[in-house]
């Protein structure tokens, strides 16, 4: 693997400056960028770690703490290894907000992100990748949507509220989307939203592949969480590398 080198950084949004940390390889660039957004627990040592490993396959990578609003990651104080027992409790902080981040608020986040990403010397130029765990996965759903010339790539993985009954479901961007789309719901994700966003997807003539990572739980790519599952995080590993190296092939 590739060294690599992770820098704190801040990023002007139209509604103060949100805390994020960006990671490369230390080759000096520039390379293809990943826009990677957080599950609710938020940027913490667990999650950089993942941004370093994408780093280290060749890939610029933004991780921007997306409820900043709320102040500097991590926004709820977190034990080390969240545990069944902890887990109810942290959502209890947390729900409102992630409630409290909309759709309209969410994109125009990302705008400001993806605008961070075109100025960034570390970032080769052209569209990004949007990778998203948990509200990540809706996230970086509704950011290909929204931003349609400027993302490739999509990956999602145990995504929550994908296709929803709500006016602003993020599945009902479809039409919209030019990116490759890849979404690995765990074994108790809903199924029925899933089916429910592989019909838009298909309706709208979007490429994609929707899996459901037999045997896993909700949240089994977080190995500082109890809902970690190996193989199910090997496998989202393979699928999310392989989706990159196709849409990033010669440009590395």
């Amino acid at each position: 693997m590739t060294a690599v080198q992770g820098t704190a950084v801040e990023i002007r949004t139209g509604d103060g400056v949100a805390d994020a940390y960006l990671v490369h390889p230390r080759d000096g660039g520039p390379h293809p960028a990943v826009l990677l957004f957080m599950d609710a627990f938020g940027p913490r040592p667990g999650l950089r770690s993942m941004a370093d490993r994408l780093a280290a396959a060749g890939y610029t990578v933004l991780l921007p703490n997306v409820l900043h609003r709320n102040g500097r990651a991590p926004v709820v104080e977190l034990p080390e290894f969240i545990d069944d027992e902890s887990r109810p409790g942290l959502f209890r902080r947390l729900a409102p907000l992630v409630l409290a981040l909309t759709p309209d608020v969410a994109m125009r986040d990302a705008e400001a992100y993806l605008e961070y990403l075109a100025g960034c010397p570390a970032a080769a130029d052209g569209p990004v990748a949007s990778v998203g765990y948990c509200m990540g996965a809706q996230l970086a759903l509704y950011t290909a949507g929204t931003h349609p010339d400027r993302i490739a790539a999509v990956a999602g993985f145990h995504g929550a509220r994908l296709a929803t009954d709500l006016p602003d479901s993020p599945h009902l961007l479809a039409p919209r989307i030019t990116a490759e789309v890849y979404f690995g719901q765990a074994e108790d994700d809903s199924a029925e939203e899933l089916e429910r966003l592989e019909e838009a997807l298909s309706e709208a003539g979007v490429r994609h592949r929707c899996e459901v990572y037999a045997g896993t739980r909700h949240g089994y790519t977080q190995a500082d969480t109890s809902a970690y599952d190996a193989e199910g995080d090997r496998r989202h590993w393979a699928a999310v590398l392989d989706l990159l190296s196709r849409t990033f092939r010669g440009s590395r």
